[in-house]
């Protein structure tokens, strides 16, 4: 909103100091700092209004050090991360960008099945909250919502260049070629649809999901939606299932988000993506804005959510973390780094996955189910061999900066 309106006093009444808005440098500081002073200020009451609605967590009795202790911490928290994403976002990004349409339906649309997933499990006293296949069917449609977005929207597409290889042959006096110089001389550039993605630790790191299907334009992008689909599903879980720990999952996501920011900017500026051989995607640097807001959201829900937490994020917070995340990497075309990018996520998802396998089968075959772990997720594995809480949180939050790290890296190794 505010971008639009100090654009048209800038053209109109060059209003000084109205430009700035132009630069996403600018609008992406003003949405750090509007999101953390909004979580700070606004969610101290958030968290008294909880408190005397008593809309309070129910913790489970699993013999775990301090759980007991947190009966009773009003949950539904996401709230404050959400108003504070949406509201910088809305005031300063571009929102006639395609992109920022796509984040901004994601953060809701999530924020929504993740809302009432917790309401169940307060108001309406269900432990198991919204059932499974309910949380499914969302995640499902918000991946077809991203998916057909990404196929028949106009505004989505990547410049390609067309190249090639120029021999400069230099002749001393005599006409003897003395130095021979090869290069690559860029021809043209224009627009397409595509279904390219970055695909890290490749010399030439572009995968076309085309190559699967022989090249069916239709099938390649019905392909497509599938793969939208898993990456909304797989990550949103991840990350719902990685919160479990004050701080753990807040903690965790902001070096994710902080990496896709840095990858937005790079991908949608066309010197520093032809500097780098990365995709150039024309307008998908509007997404800095959005990841500033996120970052600042998580980093001040930290102000109430690190150990011993005030408040928890609940399946309203932690499902649209996950979710958003997943959308903004296949917005910038890196959902093949999430893997890397998402490790906690990944492990701790994984974890679950062996643990309840494992169980099943030992008891079809043994007729008693063993273990892998202690308890599941892994974080509560540690839990149980006795490691201080913080401790985990602390160390989990080191292994997410190593992968942070390890991910811009994959920018020149290859």
């Amino acid at each position: 909103m505010l971008y639009h309106l100090f654009k048209y006093l800038d053209e109109v009444y060059d209003l000084p100091g109205s430009g700035m808005f132009q630069y996403i440098s600018f609008r992406a500081a003003a949405a750090v700092i509007l999101s953390l002073l909004i979580v700070i200020i606004f969610g101290r009451r958030i968290i008294d209004f909880l408190r005397r609605k008593q809309i309070g967590e129910e913790i489970r009795d699993l013999g775990l050090e301090g759980q007991l202790q947190k009966r009773g911490t009003p949950t539904m928290g996401g709230v404050i991360i959400l108003v504070a994403i949406l509201v910088p976002t809305l005031l300063l990004g571009k929102l006639d960008n395609v992109y920022v349409q796509l984040m901004l339906v994601s953060t809701v649309w999530l924020g929504l099945i993740g809302g009432l997933d917790d309401y169940i499990k307060v108001f309406r006293h269900r432990k198991e909250g919204l059932k499974g296949r309910f949380k499914i069917v969302g995640q499902v449609g918000l991946g077809v919502i991203v998916g057909t977005t990404m196929w028949l929207s106009p505004e989505i597409v990547v410049r390609e260049k067309s190249t090639r290889p120029v021999e400069t042959v230099y002749l001393d006096e005599e006409g003897r070629a003395v130095q021979s110089v090869r290069q690559t001389v860029v021809l043209s550039s224009e627009s397409v649809k595509t279904t390219q993605t970055t695909i890290p630790f490749i010399k030439d790191n572009e995968f076309d999901y085309g190559w699967l299907t022989g090249g069916n334009g239709t099938a390649t992008w019905l392909l497509y939606v599938l793969v939208a689909i898993f990456v909304v599903t797989a990550v949103s879980n991840g990350a719902n299932l990685t919160d479990g720990l004050d701080g753990l999952a807040t903690g965790v996501s902001v070096p994710i988000v902080a990496v896709l920011g840095v990858l937005a900017y790079l991908s949608g500026h066309i010197v520093y993506a032809d500097y780098l051989n990365i995709m150039y995607i024309p307008q998908s640097g509007e997404l800095v804005v959005f990841a500033a807001a996120l970052v600042g959201a998580l980093v001040g829900f930290l102000w109430y959510n690190s150990f011993p937490a005030q408040i928890f994020m609940g399946d309203t917070g932690s499902l649209s973390i996950g979710g958003v995340i997943a959308v903004f990497a296949l917005c910038i075309r890196k959902e093949l780094l999430l893997p890397l990018l998402c490790g906690v996520f990944l492990v701790e998802s994984f974890s679950v996955m062996m643990q309840v396998g494992w169980f099943k089968y030992t008891k079809r075959r043994y007729g008693e189910g063993r273990r892998i772990l202690l308890m599941s997720p892994v974080h509560h594995h540690y839990q149980k061999k006795g490691i201080f809480e913080t401790k985990i949180v602390l160390r989990f939050w080191i292994i997410s900066l190593l992968l942070a790290a390890i991910t811009l890296v994959t920018l020149k190794i290859r």
